[in-house]
């Protein structure tokens, strides 16, 4: 078949070409070099409208302020100023509950959180994702969102949960508030003439340094400086098992256990309970946990049903079953009652057949199991709750209330007990922890660490990281935002300097949440031209060292029910960002085909379309010729 001239007029203004004889049409690969590159050699559009965004970022996370850059020089093509405002994480984690905020990163919490969990979570408000989606428009309203998310949760039908997840993944993905990034995967970096048997955690944050050996003839207290929330590490918090920030995941992790833990490929695996067996009620399931026997607590105390329900009543007492406070997620709520039916044995039975019932025991907080010994006065769960005493009086829809009273020590089950911190003032409102130590627990349950001493030190630079490790005085660095991609790379090469880098598997993905509750960004097409403006590939070779790939899903495609094929693909395509937010004469003559059938089929797909219709045009003609033939042919014949 041939195409015509006025085709391949068409396709090359489209900035394609086209392979006369094969019926494929591609982009030309010189145009999207081009097109690939957003620097310098690519003028700002002066027909673009103007608009000012905000970007807020949390302060000492060097990675992420390094993309951040990259991301304000790609939208200013197409005329989006951002301003950025560096923030604490505190102040950080107010600007989104507020609202106030057009852009920021935000990332999915990873196994075992996604997709349930994560999704649940918007719902909360603690985060920026409630904002996010408030400029949701009929049918894809943020309350009909919600009521999906509840909805699937308590599916009991794999097939039928399967659908109704991929309808949720598609709402979020036509409305253009959330860009996926990249898949993150966790650095480690250890300095191997000290430490070696490296093993990755199975979530974002979980760093487990007990599963590592000292080699003989060194010392044996190890020093680490972890991948926190804030980056670079600033404080463990409070370290109690029950409530949320400043507390951080892995120091959390180090001294608390749950009832069971998540392993590689989504495993289940004991933890505090040994075994347990799962039996269907009328409406809900029975869980029937055996304890695991002869586990104390770090303050010699005894693991059993009593200390286990004890943590129950408290976490789940109902004024704290609320989106406010324990109900972020759906566990909370789905649990009906518990009971201790012998020293080790605890029924736990559910409202319903809630399928991420396991999956959410294994969560780091907040039920994860604090000694009887460290609650507060005597130990009620109304009148003296575990809660942070800063969380003040709690009331219930019922009228119900709970008084928060804290806690009154660190202990734990954990490989780890907490020792001591030293700590500075930054300024009257912030404190940092300079120096923290935990010492390993010799009768865990699961076996000794080879570490018995170690030390979380805080670093005012990622310079100063740098240094410390090839300096010898550092041992290891655990987690994300501590040291910059490049520096990983430049680590990795040198094979003199005694450090290994490993790398996990992507844990989650980075995203960019675009606030469509807040003008402009609650015009979608302005969402749409800054998806299609931002240059991933580009992001991830000159930021991230290449480490990481590219992801078109807002989950992980691994996750459970996220394998899910999204179009149109929310890919870098600057022509589509200009025909959004850059008219002109010429993008009007040359595009006014593209504009006319809709900037969602994409240029691409609408070339192919073009090709389509000449194709069939022709074959109509060529078929209506073979007819006339063969009637010439049979009239011969006759």
């Amino acid at each position: 078949m041939k195409i015509t001239n006025l085709a391949f007029a068409f396709i090359a203004s489209a900035g394609v070409s086209a392979s006369p004889g094969s019926g494929l049409v591609r982009r030309d690969a010189s145009l999207r070099r081009s097109l690939e590159s957003h620097g310098d050699d690519h003028e700002v559009n002066s027909d673009c409208k103007d608009h000012e965004i905000e970007f807020v970022l949390v302060e000492g996370d060097a990675l992420r302020s390094d993309v951040e850059d990259e991301i304000v020089e790609m939208l200013a093509h197409v005329g989006v100023k951002v301003n950025t405002r560096k923030l604490s994480k505190e102040e950080f984690n107010e600007a989104e509950q507020k609202g106030d905020f057009h852009m920021s990163f935000s990332e999915t919490w990873g196994a075992p959180y996604d997709p349930h969990a994560y999704s649940k979570g918007w719902i909360a408000q603690d985060e920026g994702h409630f904002q996010a989606l408030a400029g949701l428009e009929e049918p894809d309203t943020r309350t009909n969102l919600f009521d999906k998310i509840e909805d699937v949760l308590k599916e009991e039908n794999h097939v039928r949960r399967a659908e109704k997840w991929e309808d949720i993944h598609n709402v979020v993905h036509r409305n253009a508030v959330m860009l996926p990034l990249w898949g993150s995967r966790v650095p480690t970096v250890l300095n191997s003439k000290r430490l070696t048997k490296f093993q990755p955690g199975n979530q974002q944050f979980d760093y487990p340094v007990n599963q590592l050996e000292v080699l003989p003839g060194g010392s044996n207290t190890v020093t680490i400086a972890p991948g926190a929330q804030t980056g670079l590490f600033s404080s463990v918090g409070r370290l109690d098992p029950h409530t949320y920030r400043p507390n951080e995941f892995f120091a959390n992790n180090w001294v608390y256990e749950g009832l069971v833990s998540y392993g590689s490929y989504g495993q289940i695996l004991p933890a505090l309970a040994a075994s347990w067996k799962i039996t269907d009620q009328d409406m809900g399931q029975r869980y029937t946990f055996q304890l695991r026997p002869n586990v104390k607590f770090h303050d010699e105390e005894e693991w059993n049903c009593a200390a286990a329900k004890l943590n129950l009543d408290h976490v789940l007492a109902k004024p704290l079953r609320s989106p406010d406070w324990h109900g972020w997620y759906g566990l909370p709520m789905q649990v009906l009652s518990w009971e201790c039916t012998g020293e080790l044995e605890l029924v736990i039975t559910t409202k319903g057949k809630y399928y991420p019932f396991l999956q959410e025991l294994s969560f780091i907080r907040p039920l994860r199991m604090l000694s009887p010994k460290a609650f507060a006065n005597d130990a009620d769960p109304l009148t003296s709750n575990s809660c942070h005493v800063g969380w003040g009086t709690i009331t219930g829809d019922d009228g119900t209330t709970v008084e928060c009273a804290g806690t009154t020590a660190i202990s734990g089950t954990g490989p780890f007990k907490f020792t001591s911190r030293e700590q500075k003032e930054i300024d009257e409102e912030t404190t940092v922890d300079t120096q923290v130590v935990f010492s390993g627990n010799a009768e865990y349950w699961d076996g000794a660490p080879s570490i018995e001493t170690l030390i979380i030190k805080r670093y005012e630079t990622s310079e100063e990281v740098k240094d410390a490790l090839l300096d010898g005085s550092l041992d290891l660095v655990w987690g994300s935002g501590v040291l910059p991609a490049q520096d990983l790379i430049q680590l990795d090469a040198d094979e003199t300097n005694d450090l290994s880098v490993f790398h996990s598997d992507d844990i989650n993905n980075v995203i960019l949440l675009l606030n469509s509750g807040k003008a402009p960004l609650d015009d979608i097409n302005l969402r749409k031209t800054i998806i299609h403006a931002i240059n991933k590939k580009t992001i991830i070779e000159n930021e991230l060292g290449g480490l990481f790939k590219s992801v078109d899903n807002v989950f992980p495609l691994d996750a459970p029910y996220s394998d899910v094929d999204l179009t149109p693909r929310w890919s870098y395509d600057l022509e589509k960002a200009e025909f959004l937010n850059c008219p002109s004469d010429n993008n009007n003559n040359n595009n006014k085909l593209a504009l006319g059938l809709g900037v969602g089929l994409g240029v691409s797909s609408l070339v192919l379309l073009v090709v389509a219709m000449l194709y069939l045009t022709r074959s109509k003609k060529l078929e209506s010729e073979l007819h006339d033939l063969q009637l010439k042919k049979g009239a011969i014949a006759t």
